[in-house]
């Protein structure tokens, strides 16, 4: 049997002294978080690495994993920080929220060299330490909550722009379908039209021969005008006269 790592037996240690409230708030914590940003459910910070990664889900998972964790929603915390470590472990999608959290940096510097001109003393401080005091005011506790806040703001903007998009999308699909199915139907229409027509064909063809036959049939309920014939004594009616001689 292979002998227990330095790391494992940290481990053991550390889920001993944990106590079932500390297992309880770590539900809380995970369950508060931004669901866009799987740093702040890892509770990491944007610069880690994938190993830190790694090592800080096997901390918490085990942490909240429901056969140990007898919190009602452990199942539900356990789950997003396996979504968490899986998006930052997948390439294309730690490219996609590093390339936010980079833009959220850049609007923040933006705003701060619009306060240094302001500022004569701190703009002259910076330009004296050559940028170290910028680097040190980035590495501070509050442009970190305020690069959370801002990755927040600039993730939510994007979702919503995706879902829009997505909405438009299945808009557009759906009136495509239904001009297929109109159209299907009117195709559907036509060729009734055709059979039911080639269907009477005969029927026609029938009719007409009897009416080359026998002229036209006298429509039930229509009077028929009298027939002009040559006088005939036998005939009550007035006749048309006949010309003689």
């Amino acid at each position: 049997m292979a002998a227990e790592s330095e790391e494992e037996r940290l481990l053991k240690s550390f889920f001993l002294e944990v106590s079932e409230v500390e297992r309880d708030n770590e539900v809380l914590r995970i369950l508060s978080c931004f669901k866009l940003n799987p740093f702040e459910h890892l509770n990491l910070p944007f610069n880690s690495s994938t190993d830190d990664v790694k090592k800080q889900y096997r901390k918490l998972s085990l942490l909240v994993h429901p056969d140990k964790c007898k919190h009602a929603q452990a199942k539900e915390a356990f789950a997003a920080l396996a979504k968490a470590q899986q998006l930052l472990l997948d390439p294309q999608e730690r490219e996609y929220i590093l390339s936010q959290v980079n833009h959220a940096k850049e609007e923040l510097r933006s705003k701060r060299k619009k306060e240094l001109k302001k500022d004569n003393a701190t703009k002259i401080k910076s330009l004296v330490d050559e940028g170290k005091y910028e680097h040190q005011y980035e590495q501070s506790d509050e442009f970190q909550q305020m690069l959370k806040l801002k990755v927040r703001e600039i993730l939510t903007e994007q979702e919503w722009r995706r879902r829009k998009m997505q909405m438009r999308i299945s808009e557009e699909e759906g009136r495509l379908k239904k001009d297929e199915e109109e159209t299907k139907e009117m195709w559907k229409r036509k060729r009734e039209h055709e059979e039911q027509w080639e269907g009477t064909r005969e029927q026609r063809v029938s009719s007409w021969r009897d009416f080359m036959k026998g002229g036209k049939k006298v429509k039930k309920g229509e009077i028929r005008p009298p027939k002009l014939k040559t006088e005939d004594p036998e005939k009550s009616y007035v006749q048309r006269p006949v010309k003689r001689g």
